[in-house]
């Protein structure tokens, strides 16, 4: 049997939901969907794992926190100390509410960076790689399932073909690969 992806084309985002409720009620693995905007409540029902990017950014905000104390501590106690009004360079301890702003900001530096270049790396979308959207369309007004026959050992494409044709589906595409 030749592993087939078939691609499922909408003209609603509720029609889409309707027909990946229908393949999933009959244990069809949906592999993706693609869409011109975002569709709430289609995670669940395909089965999205909620994603990690906030733990991702809360770890990079920690690192920008610590980089940017340590560097204040290195650029007041060892590159350029300077004794202002008599104190010696070991009253930036005394004085670290000034330094709140700067945490601040580089903290969020480092964690809005660092969420973005991560959701790049993990989505397979860096600049330069080819784009995986299976229509044009989809960046218009369709809605697209993905249903790969290798993640459905249970299913044939005949009959996965099938049930989406008891859908209101606009349209139904196979691709071998």
């Amino acid at each position: 049997m030749a592993n087939k992806v078939i691609y499922a084309v909408y003209e609603d985002p509720e029609l889409l939901k309707d027909g990946a409720r229908k393949l999933v009620s009959h244990g069809v693995k949906v592999k993706d969907t693609w869409s011109p905007f975002p569709i709430h409540g289609i995670d669940p029902i395909i089965g999205v794992k909620r994603t990690r990017l906030a733990i991702a950014a809360f770890m990079f905000g920690i690192t920008g926190t610590c980089l940017a104390l340590l560097g204040i501590w290195y650029m007041n106690i060892f590159d350029w100390p300077m004794d202002i009004g008599g104190k010696p360079s070991q009253a930036m301890y005394k004085n670290l509410p000034a330094f709140i702003p700067v945490t601040f900001e580089f903290t969020v530096l480092c964690a809005a960076h660092g969420m973005s270049i991560t959701y790049l790396i993990r989505n397979k979308t860096l600049p330069g790689m080819p784009a995986r959207n299976p229509d044009p369309r989809s960046t218009d007004d369709k809605f697209i399932i993905e249903v790969r026959t290798a993640d459905n050992h249970g299913h044939s494409a005949e009959a996965i073909t099938s049930l989406l044709r008891e859908t209101p589906v606009f349209e139904i595409n196979e691709r071998q690969y």
